[in-house]
C-alpha cells in the first residue's frame, strides 16, 4: 500500500502545556494552574439576560451552519469593545487558537522570518514553524523580571522578518508594555516593513495600567486576536475572534472551509450575552486577581528568598522563580499527588527552574495551593538537611 505524502512526518511539534494539564487538569482537587479567571456558570450568565434560553427562544433556535465570519450580532458587539481602526474587522473563530491558525496559514510561507515572544504559548510559534518560518525569539529575560525591552526586539529584526507576534499582557509572566511601550513597538514594527500580531487574550486583565489600545487603530498591518477562555471566565464555550485587515478576510475563510465553516449558533447566542454583559463579567473576577495577587506577592516575599516572583503587570499568572528547584517537574507532581493540588512546572515554557501559578482561582483555593507549595518547599529543605553536605 502506497504511503500517502507526508506520512510519517509530524508537521506540528507536542503541545507540552497541553500535554502536562491533559489528565491532570481532572484528577486536581485545587487549580493554581489556570491563566484564566475562574469560570462561570450558565446559571450566572442567565442572571444577566433572562431571556437567555428561554424554552420559546431555544425552539425557534434553528442548527443552521453560521456565517463565515460570524454571527453579526456577536461581531458587533465584540467591535464596540475593540473599537478596529479603519480596513479592519471582525471576525469570531473557535477560540483565538483558531484565529491564530488561520493567520498563520494565510501570511507565513517557506522561509519566512517570523519574531515570537520567549516565553510564549505553543500557539504564538508552532503552526507558523509548521508552515516553514524561521522561528527568531525576542526573549524576556528573567534577569529584568521579564520586562519587555524593545531593544531586544530591535536585535531581532531584519529586512527579512515577515511577521511579530506578541502576547500582552504576557502568558506566563505577566509582563505587560505601558502605552508609551506600546507605541514604540508599534513603530518599531512599522518601520521594520513586518506585520503585527497582537495576542491580546488578556487586555482586560491589567492590575497597573491601562488596557492596551486595539493595534489596528494606529498600524495598518495588524492582526489581533480575542478570546471569551481569561477574562470572562467562559472557556468553554471556545469562542474566541480576529481583528484584521478587511482584504485579508477572504483568505482566512478559504482557510476555514477546511477547518471549522462556522461556529454553532446556539454557542454565539450564549457568547452574544457575554459580549454584550463584558463589564459585569470581567469585573469582579479582576478585582478579586488583584487581592490574590496582593497575596500571592506577600507570600513569595515571605519565604525567605526560597521564592522569587516578578510582579505580574497583567493577566492572572505569575512565573516565580525556585532557588532550591533547578527542574520543578518533581515538585509539581507532588503537589498533585500529595496535595490534590494542580500547577504548572515552568519547563513547558522552557525555564524548568520556574513555577506558573495561576492566581484567579477563588481565594480560599489560591491559599490551600500556596500552603501545598510551603509544606513541600520545607519537607525538601528538611530532607535537605537531615542528608547534610556531601
Amino acid at each position: 500500500m502506497t504511503r500517502p505524502p507526508g506520512a510519517g512526518r509530524r508537521l506540528l511539534p507536542a503541545a507540552p502545556l497541553e500535554d502536562w494539564l491533559r489528565e491532570r487538569y481532572f484528577q486536581a482537587e485545587t487549580d493554581i494552574s489556570s491563566s484564566g479567571v475562574h469560570n462561570y456558570t450558565l446559571g450566572e450568565l442567565r442572571a444577566l439576560d433572562p431571556a437567555l434560553l428561554d424554552p420559546a427562544e431555544l425552539d425557534r433556535l434553528m442548527f443552521r451552519d453560521g456565517p463565515s465570519l460570524g454571527d453579526e450580532r456577536l461581531r458587533a458587539a465584540v467591535a464596540a469593545r475593540t473599537r478596529p481602526g479603519p480596513g479592519h474587522e471582525v471576525m469570531t473563530t473557535h477560540g483565538s487558537t483558531e484565529a491564530l491558525f488561520l493567520a498563520f496559514g494565510a501570511l507565513v510561507r517557506p522561509g519566512d522570518e517570523v519574531v515570537v515572544p520567549g516565553p510564549a504559548y505553543h500557539s504564538l510559534w508552532a503552526p507558523a514553524a509548521a508552515a516553514g518560518a524561521v522561528l527568531r525569539t525576542w526573549q524576556l529575560r528573567p534577569e529584568n523580571d521579564f520586562v519587555p525591552d524593545l531593544a531586544d526586539l530591535r536585535a531581532v529584526l531584519s529586512e527579512r522578518t515577515r511577521l511579530v507576534v506578541v502576547n500582552f499582557p504576557h502568558n506566563p509572566t505577566g509582563a505587560c508594555v505601558d502605552a508609551q511601550g506600546r507605541a514604540e513597538l508599534i513603530e518599531l514594527v512599522a518601520e521594520s516593513g513586518a506585520t503585527l500580531l497582537w495576542d491580546g487574550a488578556f487586555t482586560d486583565l491589567v492590575h497597573d495600567l491601562e488596557p492596551p489600545a486595539d493595534p489596528s487603530q494606529d498600524l495598518d498591518r495588524s492582526l489581533s486576536f480575542g478570546t471569551l477562555s481569561k477574562a470572562y471566565g467562559l472557556p468553554g464555550l471556545r469562542v474566541g475572534w480576529c481583528v484584521v485587515p478587511r482584504e485579508l478576510l477572504p483568505e482566512l475563510v478559504r482557510i476555514r472551509d477546511y477547518l471549522t465553516l462556522s461556529l454553532s449558533p446556539l454557542v454565539e447566542r450564549i457568547a452574544t450575552v457575554a459580549v454584550e454583559h463584558a463589564d459585569a463579567l470581567i469585573a469582579p473576577r479582576l478585582a478579586e486577581a488583584r487581592r490574590n495577587r496582593k497575596l500571592l506577592l506577600e507570600w513569595a516575599s515571605a519565604s525567605g528568598g526560597a521564592v522569587e516572583c516578578p510582579a505580574p503587570r497583567g493577566g492572572v499568572t505569575a512565573f516565580p522563580r525556585f532557588a532550591a528547584h533547578a527542574d520543578t517537574g518533581e515538585l509539581c507532581e507532588r503537589l498533585l499527588s500529595v496535595h490534590g493540588v494542580l500547577a504548572v512546572p515552568g519547563r513547558v515554557f522552557g525555564h524548568p527552574d520556574r513555577i506558573r501559578i495561576g492566581f484567579s482561582s477563588p481565594p480560599e483555593e489560591l491559599e490551600r495551593g500556596l500552603a501545598a507549595i510551603t509544606e513541600e518547599l520545607a519537607r525538601g529543605a528538611a530532607d535537605g538537611r537531615r542528608e547534610g553536605p556531601r
